[in-house]
């Protein structure tokens, strides 16, 4: 049986399970390639560091040049752009299929990599670079290559479903979910990536080019993460029927809003929303995540499952080293990306979609009127209004507060910006205490 030599980049948490799989079931995959995988080494910055797996020292070590070298199959696991990107691109140069989980490197430098494999001939395949074990980058790709996605809303970050959850049902603070979080291991010590939601855009990034059809680079995605959400956003939210998600969001919509049977463009976000608690997603629990798919033909479809951890991911990694391996043995060039849709990137501004805004105002007669002329004035509707009076909260000088949450229906996002700054100028409005998106209502 032929042989394929396979360099592994990096050794933690998922690494080393990649690694693992690869050495215990060497014969079960054999039989699935048709080709014994070969472990031939592993590149790690410190052969001496602990690590969650055993692994034979003599496959450890620090000079990846030498590990890549003459590999049929590199598996890059190291995470960060560089040197992670030169490696890459050395190997599919040098013939070598790639396998990678690295999201951030293929928001910011993916054309160039994809390029890079055609050329070459060579496949780069990424399936565990989004939502960990859960199959979306082949289905989204392959299996509806010939339907017309519409819509893709993801969880796609353990971490802050995680929070958003513990908040939710326990009432705990940000502050304190996180904490909880970075005890059990779902968050790091420096948590800035998840709860900015710069993981999230990442990998909505991705989503969006194989959705779409089109290039997208990181500075398309709009990111907005969930450091403000108070456990007051969660109450408020629970009371109406709503759970508040973290949600990757790529869309079609109008390239120009006045024109909307014109030219289509898709907006890419990812921000805390509002959502039904009767809908799918709203349902994904703890750290579980979740990618949510509108197409045109297929209907709505869902995948869920584990969107991190070591085993789970490695599952994900292994898949695309089997399918990889087998194109190798079978002859054959690399499966392409399809970008050739040229689907113009459009903003925020672009988007219809309906806000939920909470408010500080001086409870006075005359006030839910002005506050609904504003929104008026503005083309805006309000859908549902709920007051909350305070009646020891009043300030010197001034009547007792109240808090109001509204819920509009949808218009487009710049209209509602509009209309929040607005209302946030009346002198009766004291603070804008939340501005969210709702969606799926």
């Amino acid at each position: 049986m032929e042989t394929l030599k396979v360099a592994l980049l990096g050794a933690g948490n998922v690494g080393a399970q990649v690694a693992r799989i690869l050495l215990e079931d060497a014969d079960a995959l054999a039989g699935r390639v048709g080709a014994r995988l070969e472990l031939t080494g592993i590149a790690v910055r410190d052969v001496d560091a602990p690590r969650t797996v055993d692994l034979p020292r003599d496959l450890l070590s620090t000079d990846a040049e030498a590990v890549l070298s003459g590999a049929d199959l590199v598996v890059e696991l190291m995470g960060g752009i560089e040197p992670a990107r030169s490696l890459i691109k050395r190997a599919l140069a040098g013939g070598a299929a790639v396998v990678t989980g690295n999201k951030a490197l293929l928001a910011e430098h993916g054309p160039e990599l994809y390029a890079a494999a055609e050329e070459a001939g060579v496949q780069l395949a990424y399936e565990a670079a989004v939502a960990g074990a859960i199959p979306i980058i082949r289905p989204v790709r392959d299996n509806l290559a010939g339907d017309n996605i519409t819509r893709v809303l993801g969880i796609v970050n353990g971490t802050t479903n995680y929070i958003l959850d513990a908040m939710d049902t326990t009432g705990a603070s940000f502050a304190d979910a996180l904490a909880e979080a970075q005890r059990l291991g779902y968050a790091e010590a420096d948590p800035t990536a998840d709860v900015e939601g710069l993981d999230a855009a990442a990998k909505a990034t991705i989503l969006a080019s194989l959705a779409f059809h089109t290039s997208f680079d990181r500075a398309h995605v709009s990111c907005e993460g969930i450091t403000a959400i108070t456990a007051a956003d969660v109450a408020a939210a629970r009371e109406a029927g709503y759970v508040i998600k973290l949600l990757a969001i790529c869309e079609a919509v109008p390239a120009d809003p006045q024109a909307p049977d014109g030219d289509r463009g898709v907006a890419v976000r990812v921000h805390p929303t509002l959502l039904p608690r009767e809908h799918a997603l709203a349902a994904v629990r703890g750290a579980f995540n979740a990618v949510y798919i509108e197409a045109e033909y297929a209907g709505s479809l869902m995948f869920y499952g584990a969107g991190a951890g070591g085993v789970p991911t490695a599952s994900a990694v292994l898949g695309d080293i089997v399918s990889s391996a087998r194109r190798r043995v079978l002859g054959g060039p690399g499966v392409t990306e399809s970008v050739g849709a040229s689907v113009t990137p459009v903003g925020l501004e672009a988007v219809a979609t309906s806000y939920a805004i909470g408010l500080r105002v001086a409870d006075a007669p005359g006030v839910l009127a002005t506050i609904a002329r504003v929104f008026g004035d503005h083309g805006v509707s309000i859908g549902t209004l709920r007051q909350t009076t305070h009646a020891d909260g009043a300030r010197e000088g001034t009547s007792n507060d109240a808090d109001l949450r509204i819920v509009t229906h949808r218009a487009l996002d710049a209209a509602l910006r509009r209309t929040v700054d607005a209302v946030g100028q009346l002198p009766a409005v004291h603070e804008v205490t939340s501005i969210l998106r709702v969606e799926g209502a």
